[in-house]
């Protein structure tokens, strides 16, 4: 209903987005149909949490989006500082103080065929999207497991490609099958990620992820899960594992920068403990987003006060 009610004021209002440089109402927002992001999901993208109006995590966000340009041998002509307060102020015209933010990068028009040669002009776009509630308690989310199968060791899978039609699909499976989110496990039947999160889970007074060599997204929150935990002296490990070493855990939950961290209730029909550490990690990680919210927030009013 939050969502719906969300939709409906974004449906009366004039929605601005970020385009090639320019505050561009929604509906005058135009990418030609020839354009390689919709051709061949040719480009790259990047999913932050806005809070307050500030862009969190912008810094770790803008590294794995330019090491995703440097691979994809894409580029943007702004500087990032200059987009991260165009991202705030974009915030700002539309009345979102809460909600995700969307970078889209494609490499534009070209010729016809999948040789990128001509194209010269990409196209860039900030958009924003309403966020999912942050409560106090840790959301809880079904998993199905994929029957599609993520590459492991492909240096694509380090980066946000816009084409994500294998996540897409596993989604819709899970979806099916009456789960929330979908697992996936690499050819070698490894854990690897959920479709749109990375994977936690408990053994005992440790945690483990899998290593990205699994093919799991190098993701931002997730980096943060292992940094707390280390402040903290809580062993973490990223380990090797199958589907049999998940279900015997003490708990299990995802992260991701749309909804933090949310607790697994259940793997393919079987129930997962409920596990504290899980709240633990919630509790730790909102803390550290609203302080980095109101320090960016302190340091805007400065500078335009100086």
């Amino acid at each position: 209903m939050r969502l719906a009610n969300a939709r409906a004021l974004r449906d009366k209002c004039v929605v601005t987005v970020f385009l090639n440089g320019r505050f561009v109402p929604e509906e005058q927002a135009l990418v030609s149909v020839f354009d390689r992001g919709f051709l061949y999901g040719d480009g790259l993208f990047e999913t932050l949490r806005v809070m307050n109006g500030v862009p969190l995590r912008w810094d770790a966000h803008w590294r794995r989006f330019a090491m995703g340009m440097l691979r994809l041998d894409l580029s943007v002509r702004w500087l990032p500082e200059y987009l991260r307060a165009n991202a705030a102020d974009l915030s700002h015209h539309n009345q979102l103080p809460d909600a995700l933010l969307r970078l889209t990068l494609s490499r534009g028009v070209g010729e016809r065929g999948y040789s990128p040669r001509g194209a010269d002009a990409p196209t860039f776009l900030m958009s924003l999207h309403p966020a999912p509630v942050l409560a106090a308690e840790v959301p809880r989310s079904k998993l199905h497991t994929a029957s599609l199968r993520l590459p492991a060791g492909d240096w694509l899978s380090a980066c946000k490609s816009a084409n994500k039609l294998l996540h897409v699909l596993a989604r819709a499976e899970a979806e099916g099958a009456g789960a929330d989110e979908a697992l996936l496990l690499n050819p070698r039947a490894e854990l690897a990620e959920a479709a749109s999160a990375n994977l936690f889970w408990i053994e005992g007074d440790s945690l483990h992820t899998p290593p990205l060599s699994s093919g799991a997204l190098p993701g931002v929150t997730r980096a943060d899960v292992l940094a707390w935990c280390q402040s903290q002296g809580i062993a973490a490990h990223e380990t090797t594992a199958d589907l049999t070493r998940l279900l015997r855990a003490q708990g299990c939950f995802l992260t991701s920068s749309a909804r933090g961290v949310v607790q697994v209730s259940a793997l393919d029909g079987q129930a997962i403990p409920i596990s504290p550490l899980a709240h633990r990690v919630r509790t730790a990680l909102l803390a550290a987003w609203r302080e980095e919210s109101s320090q960016q927030s302190a340091k805007r009013v400065s500078a335009a006060e100086g």
